[in-house]
């Protein structure tokens, strides 16, 4: 090779890199011009894609946001990088602190936005599903009750019943908008297993013989205040039942009303359905509530004694009594003092 050629070789390739160079900074200077950051983060958006929505329309709203300096450059950028295909369904928290790119990453990523929601222990099905309706995360209440009837997710989960009642585990979840309420709810289900195996009496246990202490659970969830109480709450009801004496449980009345009650009256404890434990011997047809894990061991681990009654005092303890006649003694003392 000639001096010349290798020196024409030399500046070629040299030329070639400085237009390489001189196109890599020109893409970065137009890509901050065009596609920087529109301001510093303070304006947030909320950036709704739905399933089969054309790339055209999200620029389009990206645009009339105010989150992009260019549509252009932002169809530019998606055809680039081939990422108009990409794009996933969800809903997606945008700031105008974003650039093109990193907006274009959010929403091919599928990072969208969660929910929290928070289920307090001893909600029912219905107040489960009013939560839902509130976080957006269901249309209706009877939509998600629907589904808590599900005779697929009973049969597959071995739960003896007609309803997932009892079996929704309460506790703070995540999830994205738009999620399934089967997913939802399977989810639901599948924590509720996943906190009995803490239990090691529940272990191999048989689906019947499972159901009978979520029943317990549910009605101690619902009548204990204090923590602590609940195994001896748990021993009374077993109690009951063995000397074949009614429950008289009150909150297997207040789970007959969409909403609780401050205070039940003689004529609510005639209602007749078979919830109705004032009337009905023997356990109630299904859970109550959906009960957590104290209440749960407490079913499992209850303390017997011949206490066979007990209620509520002003300062959310409960009275324990042995007979009828020291419970009526307590119930004056402590609840009619209050409604003279």
């Amino acid at each position: 090779m000639n001096s010349k050629l290798k020196k024409y070789l030399i500046l070629s390739g040299l030329g070639v890199s400085l237009l390489l160079i001189l196109a890599l900074i020109g893409f970065f200077v137009v890509d901050e011009i065009k596609g920087g950051a529109v301001g510093d983060g303070q304006n947030k958006y909320e950036l709704i894609i739905d399933s089969g929505e054309p790339s055209s329309s999200v620029v389009r709203e990206l645009a009339a946001a105010g989150m992009i300096k260019s549509s252009v450059y932002f169809n530019y950028l998606m055809k680039f990088t081939r990422a108009g295909n990409k794009i996933k369904q969800g809903v997606y928290d945008i700031n105008d602190g974003m650039s093109s790119r990193k907006i274009l990453d959010v929403i091919i990523s599928g990072k969208v936005k969660l929910v929290n929601f928070t289920v307090p222990e001893g909600y029912n099905n219905r107040q489960i599903g009013d939560l839902l309706v509130s976080k957006k995360l269901a249309i209706s209440r009877e939509e998600f009750l629907k589904v808590t009837q599900s005779q697929a997710l009973l049969t597959k989960y071995n739960i003896p019943a007609k309803t997932l009642e009892g079996y929704l585990f309460p506790e703070t979840y995540s999830v994205p908008l738009n999620y399934p309420l089967e997913r939802i709810t399977e989810m639901m289900i599948k924590r509720f297993y996943k906190k009995l195996e803490s239990i090691p009496e529940a272990k191999d246990i048989k689906p019947a013989d499972l159901h009978f202490r979520v029943v317990l659970a549910s009605i101690v969830e619902r009548e204990a205040v204090r923590k602590e109480e609940r195994p001896m709450m748990a021993g009374v009801f077993l109690t009951r039942i063995e000397k074949n004496i009614n429950l008289e449980s009150c909150a297997t009345i207040q789970y007959l009303f969409d909403k609780p009650k401050k205070r039940l009256f003689e004529s609510d404890l005639k209602i007749v359905s078979p919830y109705n434990t004032y009337i009905n011997g023997g356990w109630p047809p299904g859970p109550i509530s959906n009960p957590g894990l104290p209440a749960l061991e407490a079913s499992f681990k209850p303390m017997k004694s011949d206490k066979l009654f007990f209620l509520l005092k002003p300062d959310g303890s409960h009275y324990f009594s042995a007979t009828f006649k020291e419970h009526l003694e307590a119930k004056k003392k402590f609840i009619d003092v209050l409604y003279q």
